[in-house]
């Protein structure tokens, strides 16, 4: 089987990679392996056509390929709460959680996920037309293999952008280079309370899979929720999945950055993300109506969440 991640470099997905790399999917007796699709649409698409069985990327992200929620189900969070940071270039000397500096500048954000940080702006009472702001990609970040965060860092310390809406692991880099400093952290309470709830980090599977096989998907489940244990009882395990995939620099980072997300480590969706993911999606024009909350997530898994 197959589990397409976003973003391999990060902190974003890191549960569902750490449970490829540290043998919980194969614990619970199934064979997966990853791939690394960006952007995110381009990974549900390739969920909607059977390409991969799995992604771990951005719940609200499989309206991309899954209109109205049709075809695609939730099956756990891999984190609770919208992920990513908000980070400014150190010369324009950003303060934390003052958005004013955002009028007039080039921020750059990955294709569905720009639409995070645009609904932030806007109910803080940013007008990116009047206060042109221009959300764009990054130079740079081309191909199905791009490491986004990395690749905005990057951008940043070279001055080809004064910003970026991107995962911790670039906002790390970013910071510790002194290349940029951190405006917003919405997981620790930055910017509009809503924007929590606008998304987070889950794992998808198509509805039918779900259905033709209800223990394969259960066994997925558990190996998430095994790996947030794994995880939170011994964190040199991150380490250990980190130094198999990551750069050196990186594997160096993720332990800090996983010790940081532990709090958030819970598979549960509950109705008040979904309704609140809806509410964003509807603000963004990516969902038309209000998909009902058994409609979004498995909830036969809900005991296994908890688990």
């Amino acid at each position: 089987m197959k589990l397409a991640v976003p973003d391999l470099i990060s902190n974003s997905y890191f549960p569902a990679v750490a449970a490829v790399e540290l043998g919980f999917f194969a614990n619970e007796g199934l064979d997966v392996s990853l791939e690394l699709i960006f952007p995110v649409d381009k990974a549900y698409q390739a969920l909607k056509t059977g390409e991969v069985d799995f992604v771990g990327g951005s719940a609200h992200s499989a309206l991309s390929a899954f209109e109205d929620w049709q075809g695609v189900k939730l099956l756990c969070a891999q984190g609770q709460g919208m992920y990513w940071f908000l980070v400014m270039a150190s010369d324009l000397d950003p303060k934390r959680g003052d958005l004013e500096i955002v009028k007039g500048k080039r921020i750059g954000a990955a294709p569905w996920v720009d639409m995070g940080l645009k609904q932030l702006l806007i109910d803080s009472g940013i007008d990116l037309v009047r206060d042109e702001v221009k959300i764009a990609p990054v130079p740079g970040a081309v191909g199905s293999t791009v490491n986004f965060g990395l690749t905005a860092a990057k951008a940043l310390e070279e001055k080809k952008i004064d910003g970026f809406w991107a995962n911790g692991m670039g906002t790390e880099v970013a910071v510790s280079s002194g290349a940029g400093k951190v405006v917003l952290d919405v997981r620790r309470g930055d910017g509009p309370r809503r924007a929590f709830h606008y998304t987070m980090a889950s794992l998808a599977a198509r509805e039918a899979l779900i259905s033709r096989d209800l223990d394969t998907a259960a066994a997925a489940v558990r190996a998430i929720v095994k790996t947030h244990a794994a995880l939170k009882k011994d964190l040199s395990l991150a380490v250990k999945a980190g130094q198999s995939l990551f750069p050196e620099r990186e594997a160096g980072l993720i332990a800090e950055l996983v010790r940081r997300d532990l709090p958030f480590y819970d598979a549960s969706i509950g109705e008040e993300f979904v309704s609140g993911m809806n509410g964003f999606a509807r603000a963004q024009g990516i969902l038309k109506g209000d998909a009902p909350y058994e409609k979004v997530v498995a909830t036969e898994f809900e005991d296994l969440w908890r688990a």
